[in-house]
């Protein structure tokens, strides 16, 4: 006589958590597992572990034809994830273990050989899903913190299999007590202090962090660019719920996972030259997140920008105007948010010296201009910030104390402006578009005046001359300005440094 038992559980699809039914029929035949439904070669290879579990855990493995169908049928399943869902089927369609238990629970968790249960990737979305559908969630032990994260979700946790199945056999499983999240210790970011010289350069970074603007920073080996971007983190106003709940979705979906610890706080990538265009916008058979939707609502840092494979770099044309990437398959199709500030550094030339005072450079016109067009002018006009930064003067290396404004100081700036910005338009600067942008940043006549002319002398594109009014907003917003005046707007020109060429 045949016997079937159905679990639920979910799958991973970019940072959605697809429901999917695993299926369990015991029949008469000759004894062996058999798993169906699209799975990969990690959902294959359960049949071995689930086998091994459910005999260490003293339970006995059935000697009958046994089929697991992961449905929809159509849709592709990777990972460990089911190893738990598959091996309560087997037990519940054997009749080992009481079925009524799992009725409203969704299952996730990898099994070992002895039957203890691992964490696997993506609980938190999963969760989130969970209990949308108003499911519980049953997930690793270790997986209970990052778990209990998305808001209403009532989450189960089990350690081994065979402790689960007695807890089964006694009853109802009971929820998780739902632990107050402690409260998030911001990372010790480098101080803005600790950088000599270069006012201009962290008024740049300044309005950068209030507008949300990327940012590219130009100038001589030495200059402290790589030190400016890096403080950039330390500036930014901190995280709103909705946004660290997204930010952590994405880590627990990554392959280095999400640490609670870390909540709460903004990511900060840097990935090096050789980066290939999959890693930096993700990819992959069944797709992965990139670089860019790991810095979600942070920084992504780009060294040496010219050193980047310039087909890599044209990736990230359509993010930076987005806010998100659609990464095509021929099995699937995934969504990936990508709403990072990207700050970049380069070089002025090959050789590193192009205008600085010491007459060191000896690079032609033409081997500067060939360096230079490594990035390409749409990807330049997508960057609203681009600025020389010239090497520091010796006397202000000598100092050894700190000089200028602190983090601190400079953030409480950036978090007023930001406020302003939210309570205006619902969003930073950045993300004003079409119409908003004129009716929110109204220009006056002589900020207009300003701004005309230099498209006129073909100083800008048009999306530059859009990107200069939408950083002219956020320097008045700096200012506590109503409107946007000349000196924003050309305060706003000054920083299309590369826009005016060598």
């Amino acid at each position: 006589m045949s016997q079937l038992a159905t679990v639920r559980s979910r799958t991973q699809n970019g940072l959605d958590a697809d429901p999917v039914q695993v299926e369990v029929h015991l029949a008469p035949g000759l004894p062996g597992l058999n798993i169906v439904g699209l799975p990969e070669a990690a959902v294959r290879e359960a049949k071995d572990r689930v086998k091994a579990a459910i005999s260490s855990c003293g339970y006995r493995f059935p000697v009958q034809r046994i089929t697991c169908n992961l449905a929809p049928a159509d849709l592709p399943k990777d990972g460990s994830r089911f190893d738990l869902a598959i091996a309560l089927g087997i037990l519940q369609a054997s009749e080992q273990i009481p079925t009524a238990a799992l009725n409203d629970i969704e299952v996730l968790g990898e099994l070992s050989l002895s039957g203890q249960i691992r964490p696997v990737p993506g609980c938190l979305p999963a969760a989130l899903k969970a209990a949308a559908a108003g499911h519980g969630l049953l997930v690793p032990e270790a997986d209970v913190a990052e778990a209990q994260l998305a808001p209403e979700a009532r989450i189960y946790a089990a350690a081994d299999l065979g402790e689960l199945c007695a807890r089964l056999h006694q009853g109802a499983l009971v929820p998780t007590t739902r632990v107050a999240a402690a409260p998030s210790v911001p990372p010790a970011t480098p101080d803005l202090a600790d950088v000599r010289g270069q006012a201009a350069a962290k008024r740049a970074l300044e309005v950068a962090a209030a507008g949300g603007h990327s940012l590219l920073l130009v100038g001589p080996p030495g200059s402290g660019k790589s030190m400016l971007a890096r403080r950039l983190p330390g500036l930014l106003p901190p995280l709103t719920p909705p946004e660290a709940l997204e930010v952590a979705a994405v880590a627990s979906i990554s392959r280095g996972g999400f640490d609670v610890a870390s909540w709460g706080q903004r990511p900060f990538r840097a990935p090096h030259h050789t980066a290939s265009g999959v890693a930096l916008v993700g990819g992959g058979s069944h797709p992965r997140p990139g670089e860019i939707t790991l810095a979600h609502h942070g920084v992504l840092f780009l060294d040496e920008l010219p050193e980047f494979d310039r087909r890599v770099l044209e990736v990230l044309r359509e993010p930076l105007e987005n806010g998100g990437i659609t990464v095509s398959r021929a099995a699937r199709q995934t969504d990936f948010p990508a709403r990072f500030q990207l700050v970049a550094a380069m070089n002025p030339c090959p050789c590193g010296w192009f205008g600085d005072p010491g007459g060191r450079c000896r690079c032609t016109p033409d081997q500067i201009q060939r360096y230079r067009a490594r990035i390409s002018g749409p990807l330049l006009d997508r960057i609203d910030l681009q600025l020389f930064v010239p090497r520091v003067e010796p006397s202000a290396l000598a100092r050894s104390e700190a000089s200028g404004e602190s983090s601190d100081t400079v953030r409480r700036r950036v978090i007023a402006a930001r406020q302003l910005q939210i309570d205006r338009q619902g969003c930073a600067n950045q993300q004003l578009q079409g119409r908003r942008l004129e009716t929110l940043a109204a220009l006056s006549d002589e900020a207009e005046t300003v701004l005309q002319t230099a498209l006129q002398r073909q100083l800008l594109t048009a999306r530059a001359y859009h990107r200069c009014i939408r950083v002219a907003r956020t320097l008045a917003d700096l200012a506590g300005a109503r409107d946007v005046g000349a000196a924003h707007a050309a305060e706003a020109l000054r920083y299309r440094a590369l826009d005016r060429g060598p």
